[in-house]
């Protein structure tokens, strides 16, 4: 799993959305986006999520919407 997927994967759970070897790809990349780092740069990402998203009830709504959105198509 990535670097820090498995950290986040209760917040993802809660949505029903399940990381698996299939999609983690996908899902790493689309936080990724929307925290706005290069991908593969897992340090800075998971700095960004655990500082601006996981503690933000808004912010946790819209990484669900942005990673099912992205695993949708």
């Amino acid at each position: 799993m990535s670097c820090y997927l498995r950290h986040i994967s209760d917040v993802l759970g809660e949505a029903g959305i399940e990381v698996t070897p299939a999609n983690r790809k996908q899902i790493d990349q689309a936080i990724h986006q929307m925290v706005d780092v290069h991908y593969k740069d897992c340090p800075t990402a998971w700095k960004k999520l655990k500082q601006d998203v996981l503690t933000n009830d808004d912010k946790r709504r819209h990484l669900v919407a942005h990673v099912r959105e992205a695993l949708s198509g």
